[in-house]
């Protein structure tokens, strides 16, 4: 399969919150299994402030941590590596939105909701992958995870009171097909990387990553670009 491209680069600042109801992303969701819709989801993923004690979005929370559990406990005794694939796959696919073909993730792991993540084919994680998907996160095929990635896509206002008010907002994160995000990145709100990319180790990203780059550094900065792949994917 050929790479998909992605998202347009944002256009708006991701650390500032919206300020209507983002329809096209609310549609992303409809199609994504195990949403806890409600007035504040839909505030939510739009990138709109929001109430994160709402009961649906509290529901969801903790729907997410049982089935995470399920999934980091499961380990019988006599288990092969076969059997581990096929039930961890079921308990993944109760957890996260949208799942493709041959996912690995390593417990132990975290996510705030799971529902709105988007996997794509042979997606890979080590250990102690974090990913706050308060924002939809959308991850192409055959990316691979090193261990302590942390993805935030959730954020807080500056102001004091709208934190003490219990308020957040979100903004979508997407990573592109062929990635390689190193052990101990932080990717923040609003970031897409693109297709093909490698970030080094210890990074953060704070912006958007152009197709085929290698970027490194705190913030991570492009260092140098790549060459495309052909079409087969073996």
């Amino acid at each position: 399969m050929a790479a998909r491209p992605p998202r347009d680069l944002p256009k708006v600042s991701a650390m500032q919150p919206g300020l209507e109801k983002n329809q096209e992303l609310i549609a992303i969701a409809k199609t994504y299994d195990n949403i806890p819709w409600c007035e504040q989801y839909e505030r939510m993923i739009s990138g709109m402030l929001y109430n994160s004690l709402a009961p649906e979005l509290e529901e969801g929370r903790l729907r997410s941590r049982k089935l995470t559990k399920r999934f980091c406990d499961y380990l019988p005794d006599d288990a092969t590596t076969t059997d581990l694939c096929v039930e961890r796959e079921k308990i993944l696919r109760q957890l996260v939105g949208r799942v493709g073909e041959e996912p690995w993730i390593e417990p132990p792991f975290f996510m705030d909701y799971g529902c709105n993540i988007s996997l794509g084919d042979r997606f890979y994680a080590n250990t102690n992958m974090v990913i706050l998907d308060c924002g939809l996160v959308t991850i192409g095929d055959r990316v691979m995870f090193g261990p302590f990635v942390s993805i935030y896509a959730a954020t807080h206002e500056t102001e004091v009171q709208s934190r003490r008010d219990n308020i957040e907002f979100a903004r979508e994160v997407t990573i592109g097909d062929d990635c390689w995000i190193g052990g101990n990145v932080v990717i923040l709100l609003g970031v897409v990387i693109g297709n093909g990319c490698t970030i080094g180790a210890g990074s953060v990203v704070t912006k958007s990553v152009p197709d085929y780059s290698v970027a490194i550094g705190s913030p991570a900065k492009v260092v140098k670009t790549v060459e495309p792949p052909g079409e087969k994917v073996e």
